[in-house]
């Protein structure tokens, strides 16, 4: 499961990209009760989500040209421009070359084969996200690939990953774990085929405490529902949504865990 106790390979930060910040945190605040810190001047706009004056996720503006509303996972890495230089010798693309945000880290944006956007994030002051598989917090997060056995092997060269087939409603799940301890408590994530017509993308997912709730605020708040909420056997309750600039992300109450 996911955890702050970020090893190598697993999700360790996460952020939208906006056309709108102010109201992007207004969206979020509304489905979420998250709350807008501002990273200050510096930072061109960025700044954090916070529950209970813990870190979620952060938001900035669209920097990139051509660039879309979207969420970016990044994924720990003890050396950024030693993974951005795999990236390419794997046929990915470096979209944006490693470079230092000031003390707190430093980062490369990534593409791969398939054409999934992510990030990496090396830590140095800040180590990564303050809240995570906790309510209105990061709890999965999920690539959507045309070509699963190659995008498994893509990641699996860059952090070492571990996989598990799963079957699932109408195809095979892959459930993603990172390289160290046992392998179902270091599951993160998971890897399915790309539906028709859907662009290869990762998906965050956040718990929630009551999905059908979450997904009629956000489409009071403006957003849309992609995917009503509905049953995943052993899974839980999910939902797939967007924000109001397009931005699509999932909700997961989570089944109760027996024994």
């Amino acid at each position: 499961m996911l955890s702050t106790d970020f090893v190598t390979g697993a999700p360790n930060w996460l952020d939208l990209g906006s056309p709108d910040t102010a109201a992007s945190a207004q969206f979020y605040g509304s489905v979420f009760g998250w709350d807008f810190q501002s990273a200050g001047p510096e930072a061109g706009g960025y700044g954090f989500f916070q529950k209970d004056g813990r870190t979620v996720a952060a938001l900035g503006p669209l920097t990139e040209e051509g660039a879309s509303p979207a969420w970016t996972v990044y994924f720990r890495t003890p050396d950024a421009d030693a993974t951005a230089k795999a990236v390419e010798q794997a046929g990915g693309t470096v979209r944006v070359e490693p470079f230092d945000v000031m003390d707190a880290g430093r980062m490369a944006c990534l593409t791969d084969p398939g054409g999934a956007d992510f990030s990496v994030w090396q830590p140095a002051a800040t180590k990564g996200l303050e809240r995570t598989h906790e309510e209105d917090a990061l709890c999965w997060a999920e690539l959507h690939a045309q070509d699963v056995p190659a995008a498994l092997s893509f990641y699996r060269s860059l952090f070492g990953w571990r996989s598990q087939e799963m079957a699932a409603p109408g195809m095979t799940y892959t459930v993603l774990s990172t390289s160290e301890g046992d392998q179902q408590d270091a599951s993160f994530g998971g890897l399915a085929p790309a539906q028709e017509g859907m662009e290869p993308r990762w998906i965050p997912y956040f718990a929630v405490a009551d999905a059908d709730a979450t997904a009629e605020r956000a489409r009071e708040s403006g957003g849309t529902v992609i995917m009503p909420a509905s049953d995943v056997p052993d899974v839980g309750r999910i939902a797939w949504l967007a924000d109001p600039h397009g931005a699509p992300f999932a909700i997961l109450k989570p089944a109760p865990q027996h024994g």
